[in-house]
């Protein structure tokens, strides 16, 4: 399992997007990750991987979901194994989007440490994230529903921010924690990496942005000067 350089930055396309579109937004996230030399990672839809490793060079790339059977009998479920063969290199947990019970966070866990994937669990509450942390997902994204979505709700506040980052750490100092919900610019992703985050993302932050293309570059380059920044505390 590739490990992650921190701080490093997150790009969701949902399913804002979808065919060449996704290409041509990786493709951007592809050359600012070389340019400003950040880890990034892009979480894309199943249906994309393949072609999204195939055509990329520096992203770490992301399956959004996947379900637990193994090869044989089953219809139209998710296969660890194919993700992993088509170029994905981690899986999203519990997004609340597509929300997980805790019994099946723990197994989807499991069957990704069996393949080498990353895992990418995210968490609604501190309560849920410290249950999450128990299971030792490689990175915790806790971010408080109301505020995913790009719903006009602002970002999660720095006392949320620093409480849950605390909480993770407490109980495994190894999982990185990021923050993403509504964040919308490049400012806040600077701003959440110097108070204490590992990490920052964006999905409807980039793709309802009025220039996407400019908005992954703005992030990008925001983790860069928050890790040049960082190194001089």
């Amino acid at each position: 399992m590739k490990s992650i350089r921190t701080p490093y930055f997150e790009i969701g396309t949902k399913n804002y997007i979808y065919g060449d579109k996704v290409l041509e937004y990786a493709k951007v996230a592809d050359k600012a990750a070389e340019k400003y030399d950040i880890d990034v990672l892009f979480i894309t839809p199943a249906v994309e991987i393949r072609r999204i490793a195939e055509n990329t060079k520096n992203l770490i790339i992301l399956a959004p979901y996947m379900d637990t059977l193994r090869p044989g009998r089953g219809m139209a479920d998710v296969l660890p194994e194919a993700l992993k063969a088509a170029g994905a290199q981690g899986v999203v947990v519990n997004h609340c989007e597509k929300p997980m019970s805790l019994p099946q966070i723990r197994c989807t866990i499991e069957r990704a440490r069996e393949l080498d994937m990353m895992v990418f669990a995210c968490a609604d509450t501190v309560a849920e994230a410290k249950a999450i942390a128990q299971f030792h997902p490689d990175i915790l994204n806790p971010e408080p529903s109301e505020l995913i979505g790009g719903g006009g709700n602002g970002v999660s506040d720095m006392k949320y921010v620093k409480e849950v980052i605390k909480a993770i750490k407490e109980i495994d100092p190894d999982i990185l924690v990021e923050q993403a919900a509504g964040i919308t610019n490049g400012q806040q992703v600077y701003d959440f990496i110097m108070a204490g985050s590992e990490a920052a993302g964006a999905a409807s932050g980039i793709m309802n942005a009025q220039d996407p293309i400019a908005m992954i570059d703005e992030m990008i380059a925001a983790t860069r000067r928050a890790a040049d920044d960082l190194k001089k505390i």
